[in-house]
């Protein structure tokens, strides 16, 4: 046993059994970490993962005592915790092993898609993000739908065969014999996780011992990414809860269209469909509205101001460049809002001006965001329609 305070190889006892959920320990040392403004504890011997390998470190327990979280360093591994513990008092730790489960089912289900794409396509695996939501893997290599389709049976065989996970730590003879993958040259005791028939790859991340507890592989999405692909999926009980939700959402879709569920992607593109031809006919009828309205402006080299209610931002646009090409007015600015909010959202047009000094001066004077070209600028004032009819005259004059 290492005097208190000495520097010690931790005993990882998440290698030797994941699916170990607590132990006891001596307390090494128990040190405050002043910028990070928590302890850093050492033990003589732990279950908690710390991060690495793309898996995060274990959530859990010591003492009763929260672990904000892991992290190794030269062969200690350091547990942050808000609370201290004394050097030499004897602990009881416990992992949420319902998340490390979790974890052990995504990182093992990474292993299988990734050995598969190394086999069968030749593609390194050049990232790797367990996220709280799904896991990526970016492949340096395009992969086809069909191809995913094939990947993803091929990844559930390995499941329903339920091979095991074996780990190694080959000598160093016998890893130069090894085709084996690595993001890195390796150096000194390698740590290899191999799954029969799926993957050979170096990994310091805790799986699970048979394919069979990864429970199922559901590859969700891809797209292009940097050249190759990114692969979006889940594994296990994430992936059930997955599927569950979206069929929940499904059905719920299915009874607003009143479609059987089988029928909704024909119900949602019918709909999208009427609504593009309802979009068309409002346009058409917008279109015919504004030209009735800028027809109701007589001709004139003044500045013109227009406030309409409920016009959207390319209709603001329409307007004031129909406004200016008829002759309304030498500088036209159509604003839309309303006079309680004192927020109103504007184009300014003008073939005689620049408008974007015009824009940039008065949103100066009005909290103004926006900008454009010289023909035509937009944006949103903070101010009401007086304010804004008196800036608008006094900018515009200094433009002449």
């Amino acid at each position: 046993m290492a005097r208190y305070g000495e520097k010690i190889m931790t005993e990882k006892l998440y290698y030797q059994d994941s699916h170990r959920k607590e132990f006891e320990a001596q307390v090494v040392s128990c040190q405050w970490n002043e910028k990070k403004e928590w302890y850093e504890v050492i033990l003589d011997r732990t279950v908690f993962f710390p991060e690495g390998g793309g898996q995060y470190a274990d959530p859990g327990v010591i003492d009763g005592i929260p672990v904000e979280d892991v992290k190794e360093r030269e062969g200690e591994v350091i547990h942050m915790m808000k609370k201290p513990l004394t050097p030499g008092q004897t602990v009881h730790g416990e992992i949420d092993y319902k998340e490390r489960f979790s974890r052990m089912q995504q990182h093992s289900g990474e292993h299988i898609v990734s050995g598969l794409v190394h086999r069968y396509f030749g593609y390194d695996n050049v990232g790797f993000h367990m996220g709280t939501d799904e896991v990526t893997v970016d492949f340096n290599g395009i992969i086809t739908q069909e191809q995913l389709d094939a990947l993803e049976d091929e990844a559930n065989q390995l499941i329903y065969d339920n091979v095991p996970v074996h780990v190694f730590y080959p000598s160093k003879e016998e890893l130069e014999q090894l085709d084996y993958r690595s993001k890195k040259e390796l150096t000194g005791v390698v740590r290899i996780v191999e799954i029969q028939g799926g993957d050979i790859c170096a990994c310091c991340g805790t799986h699970v011992e048979t394919t069979g507890e990864v429970g199922i592989i559901k590859l969700r999405t891809m797209i292009n990414y940097k050249g190759g692909v990114r692969i979006s999926m889940l594994c296990g009980r994430r992936a059930l809860i997955d599927y569950r939700e979206r069929l929940k959402d499904e059905i719920r879709i299915s009874n607003l269209l009143s479609a059987k569920l089988a029928l909704v992607p024909e119900a949602v593109e019918k709909l999208k469909n009427e609504s593009q031809e309802k979009d068309m006919i409002n346009g058409r009828l917008c279109q015919q509205l504004l030209e009735k309205k800028v027809e109701s402006y007589p001709e004139s080299g003044e500045v013109l101001a227009v406030f309409e209610e409920g016009l959207s931002p390319v209709q603001l646009r329409q307007l004031s460049t129909m406004l200016y090409e008829k002759g309304k007015g030498k500088i036209v600015g159509v604003f839309s809002g309303k006079e309680e909010e004192q927020v109103y959202q504007y184009a300014l047009g003008s073939s005689q001006a620049d408008m974007r000094k015009l824009s940039k001066a008065m949103n100066s004077e009005l909290n103004g965001r926006g900008g454009g070209s010289e023909l035509m600028a937009q944006g949103t004032f903070k101010a009401g329609e007086k304010e804004i009819r008196e800036v608008l005259i006094r900018e515009a004059g200094k433009l002449e």
